[in-house]
């Protein structure tokens, strides 16, 4: 799909937010975890700049664990606040796609 990273902007935070309620992970698997889910035009770079902006935002907590390949890996988890920014995340997307829905149904 033609120029889907745009459309995604908006969307991708939450996405991110979504795979870390899952369990610790880091940059790369959520990446990995993105591209699996057909969201192939999403780079580590966009993903590493959303993880910035949570950890400012202090919506994550992170752990420094040891990598068998080079130095170590930040993990990343949802703490309180990035829970409720979750909830609130899916809140706003159950209204938008169901007014969406309603809009492409009125043909």
């Amino acid at each position: 799909m033609e120029n889907l990273t745009e459309m995604l902007k908006g969307s991708l935070e939450g996405c991110v937010l979504e795979i870390i309620s899952r369990g610790d992970t880091y940059g790369y698997e959520i990446t990995r975890r993105l591209n699996d889910l057909g969201f192939t035009e999403v780079v580590e770079g966009t993903v590493y700049t959303i993880l910035v902006r949570l950890e400012k935002k202090k919506l994550v907590n992170i752990e420094k664990k040891p990598s068998e390949m080079g130095p170590p890996r930040k993990f990343y988890s949802l703490n309180e606040d990035g829970h409720e920014e979750l909830k609130q995340f899916w809140g706003k997307w159950d209204f938008l796609s169901s007014k969406i829905n309603i809009l492409k149904g009125e043909k």
